[in-house]
C-alpha cells in the first residue's frame, strides 16, 4: 500500500517519464528536507468545527453515488512529487477513488444496493458535520465557503452571491487541477511544447488539436463576444460567471505562489525556481477557457470528417468492380443505415439525417492518386527533426483527419415501469480516458441560480457538466453525427488563392513557431518547428488534389468552428434548478449545446434522451459522405461565412425521446435513418453488450441499482468479438472434424472461453492473470489474421487498405486509442466485427439483413472459408505471448494482463498503480431519485 502524504489544503502535481532518471542522480533526502520548509497546507485552511447541515434540497434520498478515479486531488508540490517518484507515496486524495473503481471488476457479481458505495462514493448534497475535513473562505471572502469531505476531498462550494459562488468554483478548480488546466490551455493554443517540453507525445498533441482549431487571440475573443451577444440575459450572466471563475483561479495562483505551495511541475519545467521562487505562473484570462473548450470539443464532441478518405475508398472500389458495382460494395461496407444496428431510440421512430441522396449533386471526387495531405509542420530543427518526431506528426494528422473519433462513454437508463421501486434508475458516465491527474474533476456547487454536483472538465468547472441537480441527473455519450463537411475550393493564380463565389481570394496564413529545450521534467533535446495552416472561408485546408482536371484544396468546415463558447448556455441551464424541472426542460437545456452528444436524464418519475449538435441543413442533393464543390449551390442553407452560421435542423429532427422503456448508448447508432459520420454501425457493435443485458433485465422486471450496475460491469469485461462473432466462426470451423492436434486444442480453448462467458477477467482479485488466458491470446492473434485472409483476396490490396483507413480492423484492450493512448480502457468501439459477422453468417446460409454486396470468406464457399479460418487459427495459436503482447514502457513482453491494464497516463509528476482492464466510463453515476419537487 503506498504511503500517504497528508493533503491539508495546498496543492500538488505530476511530471513526464524522464523525471525518474533525474531522481536517480538526486539526493532525495536533502531535496525533500529543503522543500518541506515552505508554508504547509494547514496554514491555508483549518478543519472546521461544523459543516453544512443535511441538504434540504436533495431529493435523492441517499441513492445517488458516483466515482472518478484516481482521486480528487490533482495538484502536488515539488516535495510531494519527489516523494512519489522515490517512494511511491501519494498525496492525500490523489488516488483514494482508484481502488474502489478498480475493485468493481472482480466484486460486481455479488453486488447489492447496500454495497454500491463499496465501489462508488456517496453523491448526496452537503457534508455531514463529522465528515468535514476542512473549510475555507477563499481569499478571505465572506460570500463563499469551500468545504471538503474526509473521504474524497471533493469541494462543496456554497455561496451567498453568484459572484462569490463562481469565484469559489475557480479557486477550488485551481486547488485541484491548476497544472492540468495550464497544460490544456497551451494545448488549445498549440503551444504545449514551449510550456511543457518537446517530448514527441507533446508535439503530437499540440499538432492534432491546433490543426483542428487554429485560432488567433482575436478569434478566441470573438467567440466570447458572440456567445454573449446572441444569448441575452443568460449570455451576460455566463460572462459574469466566467469573470468570477477566472478571478478565483488567479487568486489561488497568487496565494500558492506567495505561499510557495504551487504545483511542483512549474519548477520541474523551468517556470519557477525552487530556491529563490523566481519565475511566474501566468494568470488565466477569458480566452484561455475558449482554448480549453476547443480541445474538449475536438476530443469528444465534433462528429464528422473523413470525406477525403471516403472518396479514396469509393474510387478504389469503383476501380476494382466498376462504377455501379463498386458503389454497391462501398455502400455495403459503409452501413449508413444498417437494419441490424443496435439503436438508442428503439421504438421504430425515424429521424432522417445525412442520408444518401437519390441523385447526388456537386460531388468533387479527386483524380486517382492526386490526393496529398496538407503539411502542418515546417522548418524542423533539433529533436523535432528525428524520425520519432516525424512519425508522431503523421499519427497526429491521421487522427485529426479521421471520422473515427474515439468518443467513448456509455449509458444505461431504465424507466420506473421496470424497476423494483417504481423510480427510474440510471448508470451512466463519460469514458474520457485515464490520466493523472484526470481530465475531469468533481465538485458540488450551491449558490443563487446554481445547484448541482458532479464532474466538469478542469478549467471549465464554472458549471457541473455531467452530474445531478436537486431532483434529476444527467449524463452524455459522444454521438458522432456529421457536423463537418469537406469542400473542394478551386485554386486560382497560385496555391494560396482560391475562387470564392467567383472571385479569386487569398487564403489566410495562420502560423506559429514553437521551440523547446531540455528541463528536469522532460529531457528531450532542444528543437523547434513552425506550424502553418491556410484558412479559407470554407475552413482550414487539409489536402490538395486534382478534380476534373482542376487544381483544388480540400477544406473542412465544422458547424462548431468559431463557436467553441456557445455551449456554455446549455450547461448554465442544466445547473439552474429554476430551469430544469422536467424531461422537457432538460431537453430544452441541452438543445443549447452545439457539440455532438447523446444526453440522458432521469428523475423520480421520468427518463429522457436528446441528441445535441448544430446539424447543418445541407443543400439538396449533397451527400455528406464525400467532398463537394465550394460553390453557392452546395453550401449549407443560409450559410454566412463571416460568422460561420447557417440553418440547422430543428430540435424535433434530432433523435429524442421521453419515457422509453429503457435507453442504452455506447456510441452506437442513435435512431433509424440517422447516419453517423464514423463507420461501423452494423450488426455487431459494443452497444450490443449493453442492449442484450439491459433488455433481459427489463423483460424480467424488478430492476435495482445493483442489477443495472452489474449489467454495466459485466459488459465492461466482455470481449465483443468473442461474445458476438466467435460462436459463428467456430460454427464454420466445426462444420467438419478438426484433425490437426494444435488447431483442435485451440478450438477447444476458444469454445470453453465462450461457454464461460467470453470475459477478460482475472482468475481472482489481484491475480494479474486472466482466466482462459490462452483463449484470449489466441483470439487476439487470430482476429487480424482472419480478417485479412477473409477480405483481402476478394477486395484486393488497394481496396482493402483503403477500407481499413476508414475503419480499423480491431481495437482490442491492448491497442493504442488515438489521443488517449494505450492502456486507456475503452475498447471495441471500432473494428471489422460486423463485416465478419455478416459475411460468416452468409457463408453459413443464415438470414442476413443488410448484408455485404459480395461474399468474401472463401468466395462464399463453406469449405473454402473453413480452410481460411483453420489456417489462420493454426498460425495464431502458434504465436507466443511475447509476439502477441510485445511490451511497452509499462509492461514486459508477454505480460497479457499488463498489456490490457488501465493506466492513469501521467500529465504531471504523480504516478498511480495500474488496475485490471475494464471497458467502462471514467466518471460514473448510479442514481435513483426517491422524490421530486
Amino acid at each position: 500500500m503506498p504511503r500517504r502524504t497528508p493533503r491539508t489544503i495546498l496543492d500538488r502535481q505530476r511530471t513526464p517519464r524522464r523525471f525518474t532518471k533525474f531522481l536517480k542522480g538526486a539526493s532525495i533526502c536533502v531535496l525533500v528536507a529543503g522543500l518541506l520548509s515552505p508554508l504547509s497546507q494547514t496554514a491555508a485552511a483549518q478543519p472546521a468545527p461544523a459543516a453544512a447541515a443535511a441538504a434540504a434540497n436533495d431529493y435523492c434520498g441517499g441513492r445517488c453515488s458516483d466515482i472518478l478515479p484516481a482521486g480528487q486531488n490533482g495538484n502536488a508540490t515539488l516535495a510531494e512529487i519527489l516523494l512519489n517518484q522515490a517512494f511511491g507515496s501519494q498525496p492525500a486524495h490523489a488516488d483514494d477513488q482508484l481502488a474502489p473503481y478498480g475493485n468493481l471488476a472482480s466484486g460486481h457479481s455479488g453486488l447489492t444496493d447496500a454495497k454500491i458505495n463499496d465501489f462508488f462514493r456517496d453523491a448526496s448534497f452537503g457534508v455531514p458535520a463529522d465528515q468535514v475535513e476542512s473549510t475555507l473562505k477563499p481569499a478571505g471572502r465572506t460570500d463563499v465557503t469551500i468545504v471538503r469531505d474526509k473521504k474524497t476531498g471533493v469541494p462543496h462550494i456554497t455561496g451567498t452571491t453568484r459572484y462569490g459562488t463562481e469565484f469559489g468554483a475557480g479557486y477550488a478548480a485551481a486547488q485541484d487541477r491548476l497544472w492540468l488546466m495550464d497544460v490544456f490551455r497551451h494545448v488549445g493554443r498549440g503551444k504545449l511544447t514551449p510550456f511543457a517540453g518537446g517530448a514527441p507525445s507533446n508535439q503530437g498533441l499540440e499538432q492534432e488539436f491546433w490543426r483542428h482549431a487554429p485560432y488567433t487571440e482575436a478569434d478566441l475573443q470573438a467567440q466570447i463576444d458572440n456567445a454573449v451577444a446572441t444569448n441575452g440575459a443568460r449570455g451576460q450572466q455566463a460572462l459574469a460567471d466566467v469573470k468570477a471563475y477566472i478571478a478565483g483561479i488567479n487568486a489561488y495562483i497568487d496565494a500558492s505562489d506567495s505561499g510557495r505551495y504551487f504545483p511542483g511541475e512549474y519548477v520541474l519545467t523551468g517556470h519557477k525556481d525552487s530556491v529563490t521562487n523566481a519565475g511566474t505562473i501566468e494568470r488565466f484570462k477569458e480566452t484561455d477557457l475558449v482554448a480549453l473548450a476547443s480541445v474538449i470539443g475536438a476530443l469528444f464532441g465534433s462528429g464528422g470528417g473523413g470525406e477525403v478518405n471516403n472518396a479514396i475508398s469509393l474510387l478504389a472500389a469503383q476501380s476494382k468492380y466498376g462504377v455501379e458495382e463498386g458503389t454497391k460494395v462501398w455502400e455495403s461496407f459503409r452501413e449508413r443505415n444498417d437494419p441490424e444496428a443496435v439503436l438508442t431510440v428503439h421504438n421504430g421512430e425515424s429521424f432522417p439525417y445525412a442520408t444518401k441522396p437519390a441523385d447526388p449533386q456537386g460531388e468533387a471526387l479527386p483524380a486517382a492518386g492526386s490526393v496529398a495531405e496538407e503539411p502542418l509542420v515546417y522548418d524542423r530543427t533539433g529533436s523535432a527533426a528525428t524520425a520519432t518526431a516525424t512519425g508522431t506528426s503523421a499519427s497526429a494528422t491521421a487522427s485529426a483527419l479521421s471520422s473515427a473519433k474515439r468518443g467513448m462513454s456509455n449509458a444505461l437508463v431504465v424507466s420506473g415501469k421496470s424497476t423494483a421501486s417504481g423510480n427510474p434508475i440510471a448508470v451512466f458516465g463519460p469514458q474520457t480516458g485515464y490520466f493523472a491527474p484526470q481530465l475531469l474533476m468533481l465538485q458540488e456547487i450551491q449558490g443563487p441560480g446554481l445547484s448541482a454536483r458532479g464532474a466538469s472538465f478542469a478549467g471549465l468547472s464554472m458549471y457541473v457538466e455531467l452530474g445531478r441537480g436537486q431532483d434529476y441527473a444527467w449524463s452524455a455519450t459522444t454521438s458522432g453525427q456529421d457536423i463537418i463537411d469537406t469542400y473542394a475550393v478551386e485554386l486560382c493564380q497560385d496555391d494560396t488563392h482560391y475562387l470564392y463565389r467567383g472571385t479569386c481570394t487569398p487564403m489566410e496564413k495562420i502560423e506559429q513557431t514553437n521551440a523547446w529545450k531540455p528541463t528536469t521534467a522532460d529531457g528531450t533535446a532542444a528543437g523547434s518547428y513552425r506550424m502553418q495552416v491556410w484558412r479559407t472561408k470554407y475552413g482550414p485546408v487539409t489536402h490538395r488534389a486534382t478534380v476534373d482536371g482542376k487544381r483544388v484544396a480540400y477544406t473542412t468546415l465544422r458547424s462548431s468552428y468559431m463557436h467553441e463558447a456557445d455551449s456554455i448556455i446549455g450547461f448554465q441551464m442544466l445547473n439552474d434548478p429554476d430551469y430544469v424541472k422536467s424531461p422537457q426542460t432538460f431537453q430544452s437545456a441541452v438543445q443549447h449545446i452545439n457539440y455532438t452528444f447523446n444526453w440522458f436524464y432521469a428523475d423520480s418519475q421520468h427518463t429522457a434522451y436528446y441528441n445535441s449538435g448544430d446539424n447543418p441543413v445541407r443543400a439538396n442533393g449533397v451527400d455528406a459522405e464525400f467532398p463537394v464543390w465550394a460553390q453557392s449551390a452546395y453550401e449549407w442553407k443560409n450559410w454566412t461565412p463571416t460568422t460561420n452560421t447557417a440553418d440547422y435542423t430543428p430540435a424535433s429532427a434530432h433523435p429524442n425521446s421521453i419515457d422509453q422503456d429503457y435507453y442504452i448508448s455506447w456510441n452506437n447508432k442513435q435512431a433509424k435513418d440517422y447516419t453517423t459520420a464514423s463507420w461501423g454501425d452494423g450488426s455487431v457493435h459494443r452497444g450490443n453488450l449493453l442492449e442484450d443485458r439491459v433488455k433481459k433485465l427489463v423483460t424480467a422486471g424488478g430492476v435495482t441499482r445493483a442489477s443495472l450496475t452489474k449489467a454495466m460491469a459485466d459488459a465492461a469485461l466482455a470481449d465483443l468479438r468473442a461474445e458476438d462473432v466467435l460462436p459463428k466462426l467456430l460454427k464454420v470451423v466445426n462444420s467438419s472434424p478438426v484433425t490437426d492436434p494444435a488447431t483442435a486444442a485451440a478450438v477447444t480453448k476458444l469454445s470453453d472461453w465462450v461457454t464461460a462467458g467470453a470475459k477478460r477477467k482475472e482468475t481472482s482479485a489481484g491475480s494479474k492473470a486472466y482466466a482462459n488466458a490462452e483463449a484470449i491470446r489466441i483470439l487476439d492473434a487470430w482476429w487480424p489474421l482472419l480478417v485479412k485472409a477473409e477480405f483481402e483476396p476478394g477486395l484486393g490490396s488497394d481496396l482493402y487498405t483503403a477500407m481499413t483507413n476508414n475503419l480499423p480492423v480491431d481495437e482490442a484492450p491492448s491497442a493504442g486509442h488515438g489521443p488517449t493512448g494505450s492502456h486507456a480502457g475503452s475498447s471495441f468501439q471500432y473494428g471489422w466485427w460486423s463485416y465478419v459477422h455478416k459475411d460468416i453468417r452468409a457463408v453459413l446460409g443464415e438470414t442476413v439483413q443488410g448484408g455485404l454486396a459480395k461474399p468474401y470468406c472463401g468466395g462464399g464457399s463453406l469449405g473454402a472459408c473453413r480452410t481460411i479460418l483453420i489456417n489462420t487459427l493454426k498460425e495464431a495459436a502458434g504465436k507466443t505471448a511475447a509476439q502477441v503482447y510485445p511490451g511497452d514502457d509499462l509492461c514486459s513482453a508477454g505480460d497479457q494482463w499488463c498489456a490490457d491494464s488501465v493506466n492513469q497516463r501521467t500529465l504531471g509528476g504523480i504516478k498511480h498503480n495500474k488496475i485490471s482492464w475494464q471497458n467502462r466510463p471514467t466518471y460514473q453515476q448510479v442514481v435513483e431519485f426517491a422524490s421530486h419537487r
